[in-house]
């Protein structure tokens, strides 16, 4: 397979001389940038000699790296004939150079990786938004030119390629080593809500478009494959290029890339049966990111607390406990520790000294009462002991759960009638029970785009909404809700 060979085009980046190498392929790309496709040796060598550590280059050593340049393929030469003047300067073959494709990208590439701690990720909630109005307007797309159904599908994949790439951009952040040993450091403290913030916006801006952009999706997914992504093919094949390896496959490759960029978008919002949704995926990964922040802060502040020690205070005021002579002494000195105090009652299964209820515990004898250490390690002391069998306990609880599910069962499916179920055809006075399950079952339908559900008894049903409200009538009141109408599908 061509496309696991080598790349000779990187061999610049580790060679014996690749601060040269690159230097030079930096002033190329440099001058790229610029619109300075093609340079000289001249113009090369009087770049290099501008920084001091090449002062001293020669144009033998540039002549010698360039040769290694063009050899690796990142340089292409061109003869310039309207510079040779001479014989011998015809022989020595007066070259302009340009970039190859290859090596452009490259350089592109190392650029992005000396800049990938300035430039980090971000949660931008706004590409949400863009994408679910440029999708809904794939129906009108469909009396478009080529032309502008193409610009209208580069919106829509920038706009997603962006966002798929930021979101894993900045969550990638905090599962490095430096994020971690930050997440527990006593400084993120004070940055904690402001991610908490950042990234509940980001989940909520995500819930409220992924449902829309999924339904969509599945709305106009057949236009979209066998109509619009054709005009885009068409479009991208009128397109002249001045150069192609491949004009015989160019075609191909350019449907299947179109067609590829369609179904990664479409299994990013909808999934498949056997992957879960991207989308979905994210609120996952984005809720456990905010649970270990808060987790993080919750310890750092623990532990914070856990080296404070109070012990020379509290013999300070032992001490001076101690030496009080009357009650009323050790009341103000309580009062001027303590500040105002929050009643609690405590009570000890324990014989007190006397059944009053209006005697102080200042009257009463002292008593004993154990406590157990605060501590996660702590555990109890327990008796070795026999076990008992529950096997029968456990039948009588799962027979009485099943006859109440039968109950149950039994209560709502005599308000089904030819497929139907009508809540405002209720007349009767019905169980709380069946409230909660004609109330769980409207959940269920109403949280689904197509507004269909299944029972617990394995029945699909579709919701119905008509106009107006209902009434019904429960033994703990009543509920008014609107009119729906449950049609059970066969």
């Amino acid at each position: 397979m061509k496309y696991l060979e080598p790349i000779v085009e990187t061999s610049y980046l580790s060679a014996v001389n690749a601060s040269q190498y690159r230097r030079i392929m930096r002033i190329f790309f440099n001058e790229y940038e610029k619109m300075h496709f093609q340079l000289y040796k001249e113009d090369i060598l009087e770049k290099m000699r501008e920084d001091e550590r090449y002062a001293d280059y020669s144009m033998e050593q540039l002549k010698l790296d360039l040769d290694a340049l063009v050899s690796w393929k990142n340089l292409s030469t061109l003869q310039d004939p309207k510079r040779v003047y001479t014989i011998a300067e015809y022989k020595n073959k007066q070259y302009r150079y340009t970039m190859t494709e290859y090596a452009l990208e490259i350089e592109r590439m190392t650029v992005r990786l000396e800049n990938l701690f300035v430039e980090s990720g971000s949660l931008s909630t706004n590409l949400f938004s863009r994408l679910a109005e440029n999708l809904a307007q794939t129906p009108l797309m469909r009396e478009k030119s080529p032309k502008e159904t193409n610009e209208w599908w580069k919106n829509i994949y920038e706009d997603f390629r962006r966002l798929n790439q930021d979101y894993k951009d900045y969550l990638r952040e905090f599962y490095s080593d430096r994020s971690e040993k930050l997440l527990k450091s006593v400084e993120f403290i004070l940055h904690k809500d402001r991610f908490i913030s950042y990234l509940k916006e980001f989940v909520q801006e995500l819930q409220n478009h992924a449902g829309r952009i999924s339904g969509i999706l599945q709305q106009n997914g057949e236009c979209v494959e066998k109509e619009l992504l054709e005009k885009v093919v068409q479009s991208e094949l009128e397109i002249p290029h001045a150069l192609s390896e491949q004009p015989e496959t160019r075609e191909e490759q350019i449907r299947q890339n179109i067609h590829g960029q369609w179904l990664s978008m479409k299994e990013w919002f909808i999934g498949t049966e056997v992957r879960p949704a991207e989308s979905e995926r994210i609120l996952e990964i984005t809720n456990d990111i905010i649970r270990s922040i808060i987790q993080n802060a919750a310890l750092i502040v623990q532990s914070q607390n856990w080296g404070v020690s109070r012990k020379d205070d509290y013999f300070k005021f032992l001490d001076m406990f101690a030496r009080c002579e009357t009650m009323e002494d050790a009341h103000r000195l309580s009062a001027h520790v303590f500040g105002v105090q929050h009643v609690a009652h405590f009570k000890a299964n324990a014989q007190r000294s006397t059944d009053r209820i209006s005697s102080s515990v200042y009257e009463e004898d002292a008593m004993e009462y154990c406590l157990k250490p605060h501590t996660r390690t702590y555990r109890q002391r327990k008796d070795k002991t026999g076990f008992y069998d529950r096997t029968m306990e456990k039948l009588i609880q799962k027979n009485k759960y099943l006859h109440q599910m039968e109950e149950e069962r039994h209560m709502i499916m005599k308000y089904i009638h030819d497929g139907r179920l009508e809540v405002s055809g209720i007349n009767e006075t019905v169980d709380s029970r069946v409230r909660f399950v004609l109330l769980r079952w409207v959940t269920i339908a109403s949280l689904n785009s197509e507004r269909k559900g299944r029972t617990e008894y394995g029945q699909e049903f579709r919701l119905i909404q008509k106009k107006g409200s209902c009434v019904l009538k429960c033994e703990d009141g009543d509920l008014i809700m609107p009119n729906y109408v449950l049609e059970f599908l066969s």
